[in-house]
């Protein structure tokens, strides 16, 4: 049972033992009662430390929870079909809080600028009024204007001056301000008050008529609307004016519009106030509409239709839910299938229900299954053909001269690349006495195994007559001779599409003298001095025509000398643009390096043409000789 709690211990996390310590240490400070400040740092930091822990089971839960494809599919379903009815229902209630609460704000606002007209058209009246009989006017304005104010005050100041009422307090406008009307601050004592007030400069007359906002005056603007105030100015009314309930839907809201209020003292000085409207939902609708029973019915074929949507949705994911079974089914079994090809069971096939997509689908992974088996085989005999061809490359690289012969005024360097595992180039040094040796390139035609045995043939070849030669040097061998004899007997061999390219030189030591046969290939270069000369071809490619006939050249090799013998994988690769390297670009980077030892020419000009085409794989076999007189 011990080992059981160390192994459950140690399964746990660093934030899960945390959590442990810091609840026991709590728990121990707490009956203990030892101190009570450190006992509430541990307690916090234990409720910290459990607040990650519950969150880490519950992703741990909701992972484990949504791990089969069915479960997934169906939190699929609630994000795209249950979240947008949801976030659609929200919005439409959001958007019918503001367009109803706007349609109060819209009400009491328009009823509030229709009463402000009335006292600019009666300001405007006074200042234009002659002043013969001002009581018969005054009485005839108070009529008229307490219909839309029942508080306020006139003063007319110029040639005249009238107060209405005769004891008003109301004193002119500061002298910046000229023609205005609406709604004004105007700081009396310590206290602001909002009027509604009208400003007329008429000739030497002007007009000024104030009416104080209250509470009463606001809430009476639309007849049994509700509470309505301008915050913060005015405050709430304690008394709530908002009409009862009169149904479930019936809810009480508030609507808000913010207003910018000049002040008494000057038109630049402002004061931001909010127009607040607290009512119901049928009230609103019952004064838009005339007729509560029609919004009430209206709002009834809303609500109706909004539990019709809501039944086809709840339709529509148990729907959803009965065809992910059958898609899950069909994946279970898939992944049942995926089970037996991972233990390498290639024979299981996944039983096939109906004929829908998911059955082309198990039927797809039924012959895929096959192919694997089928596929599995062919892997491991590819597996063994690529063994053997490395052994192949392997034998290939011991047919390479690993060692040069030794002169005294001769110095020789060959190096293969293969674009491949094998090669189709040959290359081949051979001492024939002490002062004399011959050396070979060729170029067999085509690439891989076929031109790899070719190029072995053509070596077995070579080194058999040289081998079987009598004389003690070039003197008593034909170079023509044994590159007559190569090509009969590659040609009695060979397929007749074989056939290759072969350069066959013997050198003299005592006369300095090279003697070569150039049987169609490319020419090597001879550097003398600055001076450029080509061996060029002394016949056809070797393996094609039995009757070919060869002929061999003697060049004195001078001192500094250099001869550099190649391979098509030299000058023929191409770049981006389709241009191939080139003789020319070779023979200037032989010059510019012609001072440096020979594996330095070779590796330069190799990197050069890697560079040319711009890729790491090898487009041609590259081979490159080079022969240096000392």
């Amino acid at each position: 049972m011990q080992k059981g709690y160390q192994v459950r211990w140690r399964s746990l996390g660093r934030i899960e033992k945390a959590f442990l310590i810091l609840l026991v240490a709590y728990l121990l400070l707490y009956f203990t009662r030892l101190s009570p400040l450190l006992q509430s740092l541990t307690g916090v930091a234990a409720f910290i430390a459990g607040l990650i822990v519950l969150f880490r089971l519950a992703r741990r839960g909701v992972r484990k929870a949504i791990w089969r494809l069915r479960n997934r599919l169906i939190a699929a379903y609630l994000f795209i079909a249950v979240v947008p009815i949801v976030l659609l229902v929200a919005m439409v209630l959001l958007a019918g809080w503001v367009v109803i609460g706007q349609m109060a704000v819209y009400l009491v606002n328009k009823e509030l600028e229709h009463r402000e007209t009335t006292l600019v058209r009666q300001a405007d009246a006074f200042a234009n009024l002659p002043m013969g009989d001002p009581a018969a006017a005054l009485n005839r304005f108070a009529r008229v204007t307490r219909g839309a104010f029942p508080d306020f005050e006139m003063l007319i100041s110029g040639e005249h001056e009238v107060r209405y009422p005769p004891d008003a307090h109301i004193t002119a406008p500061p002298r910046e301000w000229k023609h205005a009307s609406g709604l004004i601050v105007k700081t009396e004592g310590n206290e602001r008050r909002l009027y509604a007030w009208a400003h007329v400069l008429s000739g030497k007359e002007e007009v000024t008529i104030m009416a104080p906002i209250t509470h009463d005056l606001l809430t009476g603007l639309v007849e049994g609307l509700g509470d309505v105030t301008f915050y913060p100015l005015m405050g709430r009314s304690r008394d709530s004016r908002v009409p009862r309930r009169k149904n479930s839907l019936d809810f009480e809201f508030n609507g808000f519009y913010p207003v910018t209020v000049p002040s008494w003292d000057s038109p630049h000085a402002e004061h931001s106030l909010v127009l607040l409207v607290d009512t119901r939902v049928f009230t609103v609708l019952n004064t838009v509409f005339q007729k509560l029973d029609w919004a009430e019915k209206l709002l009834g074929v809303f609500v109706g239709v909004a539990a019709l949507f809501l039944l086809v949705e709840m339709f529509s994911l148990v729907a959803g839910i009965q065809l992910s079974r059958t898609i899950t089914g069909a994946v279970h079994e898939l992944y049942e299938g995926t089970q037996h090809v991972k233990d390498g069971d290639f024979a299981y096939r996944v039983p096939v229900n109906g004929s829908d997509q998911l059955a082309e689908l198990t039927n797809s992974f039924n012959s895929m299954t096959a192919n694997l088996g089928r596929l599995i085989v062919v892997a491991k005999e590819k597996e063994r053909l690529e063994s053997e061809l490395a052994i192949a490359r392997e034998v290939q690289n011991q047919l390479f001269p690993k060692d040069v012969p030794f002169t005294r005024t001769l110095e020789l360097k060959g190096v293969c690349n293969p674009a491949r595992m094998v090669s189709g180039d040959y290359y081949d040094f051979m001492a024939l006495s002490e002062h004399s040796l011959a050396f070979a390139i060729g170029d067999v035609a085509g690439k891989g195994i076929s031109a790899a045995l070719l190029m072995a043939t053509i070596q077995s070849t070579m080194r058999t007559q040289l081998s079987t030669s009598n004389g003690s040097g070039p003197l008593h061998l034909s170079a023509a001779r044994m590159v007559s004899i190569l090509n009969k007997q590659l040609y009695a061999t060979t397929a007749p599409e074989k056939y290759a390219t072969f350069f066959f030189a013997l050198y003299e030591e005592s006369t300095h003298s090279l003697t070569y046969t150039n049987a169609g290939h490319l020419a090597p270069i001879l550097l003398r001095g600055a001076t450029i000369q080509t061996l060029d071809s002394t016949g056809t490619v070797v393996g094609a025509f039995p009757f070919a006939r060869y002929e061999e050249k003697t060049v004195p090799l001078e001192h500094g000398d250099m001869l550099v013998a190649y391979t098509d994988g030299i000058v023929e690769p191409e770049n981006a643009y389709g241009e191939m390297f080139g003789e020319e670009r070779l023979t200037d980077l032989i010059v510019k390096y012609a001072k440096t030892d020979s594996s330095e020419i070779i590796a330069r000009t190799m990197d050069s043409v890697n560079l040319w085409t711009g890729s790491s794989e090898l487009q041609d076999d590259m081979t490159m000789v080079v022969v240096r007189r000392i």
